[in-house]
């Protein structure tokens, strides 16, 4: 066993970026069949496996060498995280996913709940669920309250209405502007909130 065998991931990584270029051999023989069964269990497809695989060490490779990556003891946590998000970014492209709102006829919170999903829908579901879930940390208190009231408490607006002390007209419109500045925030933030 060489020296480099019995560094830490940490050690590694900061070898590497101090310009020892061959540790970053270690570090690959080390992951690569984590992250390569992780990526192949979600895509299901040899071929797309490997692409993502080669695409997401290129990604650890283009950060570590621009230094914008500072390790928290957490490396293969983050490389898996890459892994994780550029099998969404494949399967959100590739199946020509529109970007859906919320309307009269048709409301996101309720695709979120469909029994009929497949393991790509599933996943990109769960991104979707942490998505909403930091969306509806930017709102404002009473818009977050409103819809979290309707959404995951399943109440009425009169029952929301009485609850907050407010009318139901301000209890719809706070429903309202909670869910255009969803849109926005969304927008902003690139993310789609559609399977």
């Amino acid at each position: 066993m060489n020296i480099t065998e019995t560094r830490t991931d940490y050690e590694l990584v900061m070898a590497y970026q101090n310009g020892e270029q061959e540790v970053f051999k270690t570090l690959l023989e080390r992951h690569q069949q984590k992250v390569y069964n992780y990526i192949l269990s979600l895509v299901k497809d040899k071929a797309l496996a490997d692409d993502i695989f080669q695409d997401t060490f290129i990604k650890v490779i283009n950060t570590l060498r621009s230094g914008t990556y500072h390790d928290e003891g957490k490396f293969i946590q983050w490389v898996m995280r890459i892994a994780h998000n550029l099998v969404i970014d494949y399967v959100r492209k590739n199946q020509k996913i529109r970007m859906v709102y919320s309307n009269e006829e048709y409301n996101v919170f309720d695709m979120m709940n469909h029994p009929d999903l497949s393991t790509e829908q599933k996943m990109i579901k769960k991104q979707i669920y942490k998505d909403i879930h930091f969306l509806i940390k930017q709102l404002p208190k009473e818009q977050r309250r409103v819809l979290i009231m309707r959404h995951y408490a399943d109440m009425s607006f009169k029952e929301i209405a009485e609850k907050t002390g407010v009318s139901i007209n301000t209890a719809l419109g706070r429903m309202r502007y909670a869910l255009i500045n969803i849109r926005r925030l969304a927008e902003e933030n690139s993310m789609s909130l559609s399977l």
